[in-house]
């Protein structure tokens, strides 16, 4: 009865004017008050302060900068072999595996739309058709900064305005379609093993997603979709490194990578596998 009440009112919850307010609150530098509620936080959810380049609370001015914090250079190493493709994040693994046609698995029960989740632009999804994806939730405690697995250079990225429901483990069982009905923003890379989708998929209470080359890109939350394009031949073309920091989420949510038929395959990935940023994911098909 509880699971069914936390999953059913998150349907009359106004979650983009509740993300926005408590988005405004971490953004807010309210001294010794940021403080005190940073070390809750950090008490609440066991958060390893020894990995963060700065792990005393005082130091961060708001919560959203202490949300966000850097690693120490030496506390994530990058598997820099050719062949492989490392986790973006720290996290947990959701779901892997084949996208069916247009078909991605979300939980038992439950299939969402490629086509959806790319913002229905059919001419995306189409290079992803019967490919890989890998869907990684970020748990409150984990580093939210998102790295890039693979060299890529930015061809589009897509606003995809939508709802914010939580992206926890009991709503993927049991919201229909979850990911391709939040608020999310897709970047579509070419990369050494093909075209890669990266769809970071906002949540309730996620106050902002933000990439390296945009700066913030919600709030404030669109009504439609919104799709950039980007020369991959020109001087001003965007390329990033295996390692490099792709983007970050204001407050936790998920990633669903996604990449075309025949051009990786998975290490020995698990559902509810924890993943470390920088640790192998996939090797070069």
């Amino acid at each position: 009865m509880l699971n069914w009440l936390k999953v059913n009112l998150q349907y009359v919850t106004p979650k983009h004017l509740l993300s926005r307010m408590v988005g405004k609150l971490a953004e807010a530098e309210l001294g010794s008050v940021t403080t005190a509620i940073i070390k809750l936080f950090i008490k609440q959810y066991n958060v390893d302060m020894s990995e963060a380049l700065h792990s005393d609370p005082e130091h961060y001015s708001s919560f959203n900068a202490f949300f966000t914090r850097p690693l120490k250079p030496e506390a994530r190493t990058i598997d820099e072999r050719d062949d492989v493709l490392i986790h973006a994040v720290d996290g947990t693994v959701s779901q892997f595996g084949d996208i069916e046609t247009d078909s991605i698995f979300q939980a038992k029960g439950h299939d969402y739309s490629l086509t959806s989740l790319l913002g229905g632009k059919p001419e995306l999804a189409t290079p992803f058709k019967n490919g890989k994806f890998a869907t990684i939730y970020l748990a409150p405690r984990d580093y939210h900064r998102i790295h890039m697995p693979v060299d890529g250079t930015l061809t589009d990225m897509i606003y995809v305005p939508g709802e914010l429901f939580s992206v926890n483990p009991l709503t993927a069982e049991n919201i229909p379609g979850l990911f391709a009905r939040n608020e999310r923003v897709v970047a579509l890379f070419d990369t050494p093993v093909g075209k890669m989708a990266m769809v970071l998929v906002g949540a309730t209470i996620v106050a902002s997603i933000e990439t390296v080359w945009a700066g913030t890109v919600t709030p404030p939350a669109g009504k439609n979709v919104q799709h950039w394009t980007y020369d991959a031949d020109s001087e001003a073309s965007i390329t990033l490194k295996k390692g490099d920091e792709l983007g970050r989420f204001k407050l936790g949510s998920t990633i669903v990578a996604c990449f075309e038929p025949g051009a990786i395959e998975f290490e020995d990935l698990a559902p509810g596998q924890v993943t470390r940023l920088g640790q192998p994911m996939a090797s070069k098909d």
